[in-house]
């Protein structure tokens, strides 16, 4: 995949609507580009989040420890950023993501993350929404799956 294929698969990220073509082309260039096999762990819950994930191409799914043993709670598919809470927050990986298909995948560092944070109020912004849609659609399930127990 070449940079200008890269700039043009972030184009697509939500995340990333604001952000002009130079910017776009700099975080093509400080990302790692991976690649993963359909069945392959792209990261484990519990370890130290160092990078985010950006899905050009594919999908992975979101699975998280229980007390019954793990459960995929979400799939997330290309055009989707993931992993980025780890490296916001300090915290170990909330989930493991798994390739549900093969994936084209740009890595980004924690250290250039933040960086592009900082230099880039509007991309911050948008990490604030994606994560708040989150937050809003975990505690819903929460909500739900509470009131199936109750019942």
């Amino acid at each position: 995949m070449s940079l200008e294929t890269e700039v043009e698969a972030l184009r697509k990220v939500p995340l990333f609507r604001g952000i002009d073509e130079t910017k776009l082309r700099l975080l093509a260039f400080i990302s790692d580009r991976m690649e993963y096999k359909a069945g392959e762990r792209m990261c484990t819950q519990g370890e130290e989040g160092d990078s985010a994930f950006i899905l050009l191409k594919g999908a992975a799914n979101v699975i998280v420890n229980t007390p019954d043993g793990e459960k995929v709670v979400a799939q997330v598919k290309e055009n989707s950023i993931v992993g980025e809470i780890a490296i916001l927050c300090d915290v170990p990986r909330t989930a493991t993501l798994i390739a549900a298909s093969d994936m084209d995948v740009l890595t980004v560092s924690k250290d250039d993350f933040l960086k592009l944070l900082k230099e880039f109020p509007e991309m911050s912004l948008e990490v604030m929404r994606t994560l708040a849609l989150r937050l809003e659609r975990t505690t819903r399930d929460l909500a739900a799956a509470r009131s199936d127990a109750a019942a």
